[in-house]
């Protein structure tokens, strides 16, 4: 049985899609790869975000931290510088004098502007422990009177502790000064301290942001006691104390420093998540155009040849494709399916063809069973008939004639009723004679019936090339004058030589021509048409015997072929689709009926093995 054709890369496409369909294996591989997808995107932006995010968050504190610490230094540094000049001032026996005994000459010489200059200050005091104040220098007036109201209210012992020196951060107006304090010692540190000596430095905006090597400001307005940080989308503000003598904040150092490395996390997170998600994506799209060709693709042409199987009832296999995988095991077993179900196809083919054989052979009982309906007849009234004369009687007149005193008359008597037995006798003989003769020839009729069953029931139909154009032409001929309903013939002219049973054919296109007619007839029509075309391919011979009458539908088609089904309820008998079917198998060809539908007409394919070219040269 020839392969049926591969299918065509529409169809293909059609069983791909249909694989794609919402309840489809391809969907929900589909669904299951996005689902994944999905998933691991989700998890894999929580680990990089749960790795990345921290990481460079601590490296931001840690730069906040380094930034403050570095103000804070800078600051301490800034006053610490005026704490080592006042210093000097402090361990200075003239310094220690000048507590006791001020005079002008010491203020001239080392209290004066220029000296205030040469120092790099803005201010200069001398304060007694008691709290009096010795002398106070500013270098501009206006900021004097502010100097000496702080200088008033400055816990100098509270700055100092346990040293003899000390500094912090004063505010006068809308200025921030650092004030360095010493205690007044002779030189050689010896002595009673007699007092403070003070020394005050402006600090500036611009001071600062020179020192940290960043803009930063002064901020009077804002006095947190603890490192105030205002967190922005791309900056952060950061503020920190500046102390003054109390230990409070008498202003800030307020500055801005850009989130370079949270902005680097940020982006390094969503180039991570962005790449890893592309590759991802990429990887399921590989994967499931992978799935696709390894067993879509695949699942696509076995559910194609099955359906195509299905369709044009051809078993044949699937082409070769040397896979060792489970979808190669899968063609295999499918092909090993189709080689098994071939082969008892051919059994039941045969089985259905020696079947059909006894069906003609119940035929053959019926004509056996008319031969012996004579002898059964002849046996019967054979039994039945009486004796023409009785024997006693026929015994007694005999003994009677053979007395030698017997009458003349009874003697005439007697002789002429033993001459009539015997002639009664012999009629009777005869007439059995006759009827035994009749018996032996119905007999011998019922042998010869049974002889030829028994030789035809062990053998195939006897195939040679026979012309199946002229038989279709004879067929048509009878079919067109056989019934009520006009039908026009259609058939190549051309001769198609095919390998058959010339009576055998002739029957079963006389018995398809008949079911098309009623075919046409059935749907109240009063003509119709056959068309029959034949088609020759790899050594086969397809006739389509295609009419308009009322069709069937296509479920019905297993029906049809059903031992003593008939879509005609009005008749009986007749050779019948079985037959017909099973006859085209023993021919080794085949009967198939199709239709696309009630009242859309059907047809009929009949293959057979074309003869060859020699023996249709002998045939014709």
């Amino acid at each position: 049985m020839p392969a049926p054709p591969p299918p065509s890369p529409r169809t293909a496409r059609g069983r791909i899609e249909a694989l794609r369909e919402p309840s489809s294996l391809g969907a929900k591989l589909v669904v299951i790869l996005m689902g994944i997808g999905l998933i691991g995107s989700v998890a894999l932006t929580a680990l990089l975000a749960a790795l990345i995010v921290p990481s460079f968050n601590q490296l931001e504190d840690k730069s906040v931290a380094a930034h403050i610490e570095r103000t804070r230094a800078a600051l301490g540094d800034f006053a610490t510088k005026v704490e080592g000049a006042v210093r000097d001032y402090g361990d200075w026996t003239a310094s220690y004098d000048y507590m006791v005994h001020p005079t002008p000459e010491f203020e001239k010489e080392s209290f004066s502007t220029l000296a205030m200059v040469n120092l790099n200050v803005d201010g200069m005091a001398y304060v007694g422990k008691d709290g009096r104040i010795v002398i106070a220098r500013w270098r501009t007036p206006p900021g004097r009177s502010e100097f000496v109201a702080a200088l008033g209210q400055t816990d100098f012992k509270r700055v100092l502790g346990q040293k003899n020196s000390g500094h912090y951060y004063l505010r006068l107006g809308n200025e921030l000064v650092a004030v360095g304090v010493a205690e007044v010692r002779r030189s050689d540190g010896t002595g009673d301290p007699r007092g403070y000596v003070l020394m005050a430095r402006r600090i500036t905006s611009k001071t600062l942001s020179d020192v940290l090597q960043l803009p930063a400001t002064i901020d009077l307005a804002n006095r947190p006691d603890t490192d105030a940080i205002v967190s922005a989308r791309s900056t952060l503000r950061i503020a920190v104390p500046i102390r003054g003598a109390d230990g409070h904040a008498v202003a800030s150092a307020a500055f801005s420093v850009t989130r370079d490395l949270s902005l680097l996390g940020q982006r390094m997170l969503l180039l991570a998540v962005a790449g890893s998600t592309l590759l991802l994506l990429l990887v399921l799209a590989m994967l499931r155009r992978m799935i696709s060709m390894l067993v879509l693709r695949p699942l696509a042409r076995v559910e194609s040849h099955m359906q195509m199987v299905r369709t044009s009832g051809s078993l044949g296999l699937l082409p070769d494709e040397p896979r060792k995988d489970e979808i190669g095991s899968l063609r295999n077993s499918f092909n090993a399916m189709l080689e098994q179900l071939k082969d008892l196809r051919e059994q039941v083919e045969v089985q259905s063809f020696a079947l059909g054989k006894s069906e003609s052979a119940v035929a053959v009982m019926h004509n056996v069973r008319n031969a012996l309906n004579p002898i059964s007849t002849i046996l019967s009234k054979g039994i039945a008939q009486a004796p023409p004369v009785e024997r006693s009687m026929l015994d007694r007149a005999i003994a009677e004639l053979a007395k030698d005193d017997l009458p003349a008359a009874r003697r005439a008597k007697l002789l002429a009723f033993v001459a009539a037995a015997i002639e009664a006798e012999a009629k009777d003989r005869a007439d059995r004679y006759g009827e035994l003769q009749i018996g032996r020839e119905a007999m011998s009729h019922v042998l010869e019936i049974i002889g030829a069953q028994q030789s035809a029931a062990h053998e195939r139909p006897e195939v040679a090339p026979c012309d199946v154009t002229e038989i279709l032409a004879k067929n048509a001929t009878i079919a067109r004058y056989s019934g009520s309903v006009s039908i026009a013939f259609s058939f190549p002219a051309q001769a198609c030589y095919v390998m058959a049973s010339r009576i055998i054919l002739s029957q079963v296109i006389g018995n398809l021509f008949s079911n098309a007619a009623d075919a046409i007839a059935a749907t109240g029509t009063d003509s119709g048409s056959i068309t029959v075309t034949i088609t020759e391919a790899d050594g086969r011979a397809v006739i389509a015997i295609r009419d308009d009458g009322e069709g069937f539908a296509a479920e019905n088609t297993p029906t049809l072929f059903q031992r003593g089904f008939s879509t005609r309820r009005h008749k009986s008998g007749g050779l019948g689709l079985h037959w017909c079917a099973n006859s085209m198998a023993a021919m080794h060809g085949s009967l198939r009926l199709e239709s696309e539908g009630v009242g859309k007409g059907a047809y009929a394919l009949l293959t057979l093995d074309l003869a060859p070219t020699i023996e249709q040269t002998l045939a014709a």
